[in-house]
């Protein structure tokens, strides 16, 4: 696994390109496959390309899925950071931050609107195969900090892999434009849900 240093960002542009990911609905505990979107914006104002993949419902390949989805776009020259939607995807399939951003070469920053309990996804990961090496991700993806946004708004709880938390914070209050979540994870969460109310019309 490559080294995991810190990308350093000298001048943090608006236009930064950001890969925004999020999973649509899907049936918890059961078999099969739920759907990744990946939504390019630069900064948190223009939509430049989106992105999909599929991942098992509680299962251990989200990490792999989402590098592979990001190194064969061709927007991959050009995004600067990944941003998810916490760090469990399709129930708990877990994303390991520091490997995902060894594997991509991109800094990676969770995001969520509450915090995270260590001690809630303990206990639901003991319900699964290999609880051992899910909780081992979970409590090597590091600390959890605030960060408010836009003003007058809730500040979001935040981890980050690869990339220094006054970095991650510019970043996440350039890229906040409508919300208090940036623009990129905002619209991959709207084209995941509306994907999923597609299926149940079929």
């Amino acid at each position: 696994m490559t080294k995991l240093t810190y990308k350093k960002f000298r001048q943090i542009k608006s236009e930064i390109r950001i890969l925004g990911i999020d999973d649509s609905v899907f049936t918890p505990r059961t078999k099969g496959k739920a759907d990744l979107i990946g939504v390019v914006c630069r900064g948190g104002q223009w939509l430049d390309g989106i992105m999909r993949t599929k991942v098992e419902i509680d299962g251990l390949d989200a990490t792999e899925k989402i590098a592979k989805m990001i190194k064969n776009s061709p927007h991959y020259a050009q995004i600067r950071v990944i941003m998810l939607d916490g760090i469990t995807y399709a129930g708990f399939n877990i994303v390991d931050i520091k490997e995902l951003y060894a594997k991509t070469l991109l800094p990676v920053i969770t995001v969520t609107r509450e915090e995270p309990s260590l001690e809630d996804i303990r206990k639901a990961l003991k319900n699964l195969p290999y609880y051992e090496k899910r909780w081992k991700i979970v409590k090597n993806t590091g600390e959890t900090f605030k960060v408010q946004t836009r003003e007058g708004e809730e500040p979001v709880h935040v981890q980050v892999a690869g990339i220094s938390q006054s970095d991650a914070e510019k970043i996440l209050k350039k890229t906040s434009t409508r919300s208090n979540i940036p623009e990129a994870l905002r619209v991959a969460h709207i084209i995941a849900s509306g994907l999923a109310q597609t299926k149940e019309k079929e």
